[in-house]
């Protein structure tokens, strides 16, 4: 068990982990048309974006949303930045577009013949996640970006609590963090697979996902810690369906794998809830409904994408934590923007209302492009 002693997270839903609480279990915020940028699209597409945050201007967006979640993890885990050069601090941070060349000023001068200045470009090469989270702290440490599409926040975090195990570090900030942008919007609006109006996961009327934005960090360490720990990371399960780029295998095999191994020898029982990757698009909601239905039968699941979007490789991060917060809590949010149940899904359907639960056992499960599957099993505290 890798206990988990510090928490942080920004999103649509709120700028720290206790407001996004709040709004899963409220009413929460709703998708809107985006104000970052524009699009000729003949439709809308909202957008769940963190409203009033700057930047600091060294940085992109992301690693911007990423510095802010780490402050609060560590504030949560009662470390000083200056304590943690002085431990073996990893730093492992999934993201998707997070150091992607989407400088449009810069690349619409450079096309058009002209020789725009070049920090922007400076810009993007100090916007690395994981390299600038561990220059800003100045560790030395094991440091990784993992990009492996949507799953990317879930692997950072198995794959720190490995780095522990393995006796490489004492600490790990691991986490996930996205910003939006018009590449990515017009990428996702052109797959089909995003929605015109609010998101519906699992919904029989679900027309697809609302992107979003947003980053979360855990402070991981290692057993024995004095620090008080909030959850724990008990199990950590990753597959590939090898089946299509963008599609779900229709028989869940590879999340079905993910699953087993990342609950290694935890029972069936001892799953109080699932927090599941829930996009709302039909082909996701659909496989993975059906693999819940099979192997956890009348064990409750919730997607909290309806409160904050999909925001990609941030998405396994933010919904750990909202994991681990949950745990503590002992209930779980209801399902925002499920109404009606779909008969495709075999009588499969997410939690309508806030729901205590017995157990300290809950898994969050993440799919990706590129048929990657991922899933954490994690512990509440004791």
């Amino acid at each position: 068990m890798i206990p988990v002693t510090g928490l942080g997270c920004v999103c649509g839903a709120g700028g720290t982990l206790a407001a996004c609480m709040e709004a899963l279990f409220g009413d929460g915020p709703g998708p809107a048309p985006a104000t970052r940028f524009t699009s000729d699209l003949p439709a809308a597409y909202p957008v769940f974006e963190v409203p009033g945050f700057t930047c600091d201007p060294r940085f992109l967006r992301t690693s911007g949303l990423l510095l802010h979640a780490t402050r609060e993890a560590l504030r949560d885990a009662g470390l000083a930045p200056e304590d943690l050069p002085r431990a073996r601090t990893g730093v492992i941070i999934g993201t998707t577009v997070g150091c992607a060349l989407n400088d449009e000023a810069f690349c619409r001068a450079y096309r058009a013949g002209g020789h725009p200045g070049l920090e922007p470009m400076e810009r993007i090469l100090r916007s690395n996640p994981a390299e600038a989270l561990a220059r800003e702290l100045g560790l030395a440490g094991p440091c990784q970006t993992v990009v492996n599409a949507c799953s990317s926040g879930t692997d950072a975090i198995g794959l720190g609590a490995s780095w522990i195990r393995a006796g490489l570090c004492d600490i790990v900030l691991a986490g996930g963090a996205d910003e939006l942008s018009r590449i990515t919007f017009n990428g996702f609006v052109s797959l089909k697979i995003t929605s015109e109006e609010a998101c519906r996961p699992f919904d029989r009327d679900r027309r697809g996902l609302n992107l979003g934005e947003g980053a979360a960090l855990l402070v991981l360490e290692a057993p024995g810690t004095r620090r008080r720990a909030r959850s724990f990371v008990l199990g950590y399960g990753s597959s590939c369906d090898a089946y299509h780029p963008t599609a779900p295998s229709p028989d869940g095999a590879g999340l079905r794998r993910a699953i087993a191994e990342a609950m290694g020898g935890l029972a069936q029982a001892e799953v109080a809830f699932v927090n599941a990757h829930g996009t709302a698009t039909p082909d996701n909601d659909r496989v993975e409904a059906l693999v819940l239905r099979d192997l956890l039968p009348g064990v409750p699941f919730l997607s909290t994408k309806g409160r904050t979007g999909h925001t990609l490789g941030a998405a396994g991060a933010i919904e750990a934590a909202f994991t681990a917060a949950c745990l503590e809590l002992g209930r779980i949010p209801p399902s925002a923007g499920f109404c009606t149940p779909d008969p495709a899904l075999g009588g499969a359907e997410p939690v309508r209302e806030a729901t205590a639960f017995p157990g300290g056992v809950a898994l969050s499960s993440s799919l990706a492009f590129g048929g990657n599957n991922a899933v954490l099993a994690l512990g509440g505290p004791r």
